[in-house]
């Protein structure tokens, strides 16, 4: 896979680039700003885009508006976002806008090599990884809702799900069957009142409701 990382922290750039490298990504380029971020993306065509939330020159949402755009004009470049702080108005726009392809992890677990390499993949390949920290905290700003009538298995279910978790990763988090997790989330469908349609739709549908993101 091929990816190009945008971070103007060059010692973070630098650990990122050599973690992907080490995990067998080619990393076709290293760039500082969103600017230069769509350039490389533009050339490059890559799988992925590990982008930083803020770059130069505002130190804002650079980051974020050039992965919307990314996500926008370039459909089968993934995007992960990387965030000193949890700033969950970002994720949620990132989701609203696109729900495959997309992440949204902290920094700090670019130190668990083994996570991250897998978060990386994960996103590369059309799925999706929240930071367990962004997920609490949308999760606080939610009010009551059909949300309301899961189980608290259910619930765990679900906030796997919302993580990125496959049906099978969820299934050794929970240490439980994978019928037992595909009866769960068959219950979550129904009483999310979730329309019919196929189960990867039906399953990121449940996933914005959990984390109260808007669908037309």
């Amino acid at each position: 896979m091929r990816a190009v990382i945008a971070e103007d922290s060059l010692l973070l750039r630098i650990g990122v680039v050599k973690v992907l490298e080490a995990a067998g990504f080619q990393v076709c380029a290293q760039v500082t700003d969103a600017e230069g971020l769509l350039a490389a993306v533009e050339e490059h065509r890559p799988d992925i885009a590990v982008v930083d939330v803020r770059m130069p020159p505002g130190f804002t949402d650079e980051g974020v508006r050039a992965a919307l755009v990314i996500r926008r004009q370039y459909p089968r470049t993934a995007v992960l976002l990387l965030s000193q702080y949890v700033e969950e108005r970002y994720a949620a726009d990132l989701l609203a806008a696109n729900t495959s392809g997309v992440g949204y992890l902290l920094k700090q677990r670019v130190a668990d090599v083994e996570e991250f390499t897998e978060a990386v993949r994960r996103v590369a390949a059309g799925g999706t990884a929240l930071d367990p920290q962004v997920v609490a905290q949308l999760l606080v700003r939610r009010h009551s809702d059909p949300l309301d009538r899961l189980t608290p298995r259910e619930r765990e279910v679900l906030e796997l799900m919302a993580g990125g978790r496959s049906n099978s990763g969820i299934a050794a988090e929970l240490v439980v069957s994978e019928s037992a997790v595909a009866k769960h989330i068959n219950s979550i469908f129904t009483k999310l009142d979730l329309p019919r349609a196929d189960a990867d739709h039906r399953r990121v549908l449940a996933v914005l409701r959990f984390l109260g993101v808007a669908t037309a």
